[in-house]
């Protein structure tokens, strides 16, 4: 018992030496808004073009501010089929003019950086709709408006920030670690809605989980070590996935803000 204890005591103590030994591998998750508005979240910013000669300048400035990074991998909010192809023609010239931020950040970044691009996002389940129901059943639409004039709010900022300024300084603001933190309350506030073993609010928080922790898997499972990967997502994303880099052994959590443009 005594030599297991010992083995075991070993170990524990080898293991974060033994996780980074050939080198630990940075990843930088960046938050963005949709920049061709899809419509897919409950509330989200609404983009002018992009496409126009102002906004090109303004991302040109974000990707050559990302590329001093110098990652070796980009990973993007598409799934992985979708990306082999497009990638294939953006770098061929022979996309046809996308709005996407998959194409506009995480494209552009590829062939700036020579990186390896790949498409990591994974299907879930946003369950939102039993959350109502319970709300409404058990008098708990109060919280629910609150939490989500709290939302409007945000966004309100964001698109002021835009209309504004810059697409560079946007994404400095959403990616400020405080508010990123702020932005996951949305979500936490979710686990007040339920009683007992009728818990729609966690279900909803679970599924969101469970997407995340795919999306992060399967970064985890294509980067190695030294590797230099950067994170490309909805800004809802950002909090789980910084989370999830930063609990993995033998991984450490880059800045965006450190090379995002200031203008």
């Amino acid at each position: 018992m005594f030599i297991r204890l010992l083995t075991a005591s070993i170990l524990l103590v080898l293991l974060p030496a033994l996780t980074t030994a050939a080198g630990a591998t940075d990843v930088m998750v960046i938050g963005t808004f949709h920049m061709n508005n899809p419509g897919r979240d409950l509330h989200d910013v609404h983009a002018d073009d992009v496409l126009a000669p102002k906004r090109q300048a303004e991302i040109a400035a974000i990707v050559a501010g990302l590329a001093r990074f110098h990652p070796t991998e980009v990973d993007v909010e598409w799934p992985a089929g979708l990306v082999t192809g497009r990638y294939k023609a953006f770098a061929d010239g022979t996309l046809p003019p996308s709005r996407d931020e998959v194409v506009q950040l995480g494209f552009r970044l590829a062939k700036e950086s020579g990186a390896a691009v790949h498409g990591i996002d994974a299907d879930g389940d946003f369950p939102y709709e039993a959350v109502e129901t319970f709300a409404k059943a058990h008098d708990e639409s109060g919280r629910l408006a609150r939490n989500e004039a709290a939302l409007v709010d945000d966004v309100a900022a964001q698109q002021h920030l835009l209309d504004t300024g810059t697409v560079g300084q946007l994404l400095r603001w959403m990616n400020e670690p405080a508010r990123i933190r702020h932005g996951n309350d949305w979500y936490s506030e979710m686990l007040h809605v339920g009683s007992g073993a009728d818990q729609p609010g966690a279900d909803l928080l679970a599924a969101w989980y469970k997407r995340n922790m795919h999306i992060c898997a399967q970064m985890i499972q294509l980067a190695n070590p030294d590797d230099r990967v950067v994170l490309i997502f909805g800004s809802g994303h950002a909090f789980l996935l910084r989370q999830c880099v930063s609990d993995m052994p033998g991984y450490r959590l880059v800045e965006p803000n450190d090379y995002l443009p200031g203008s």
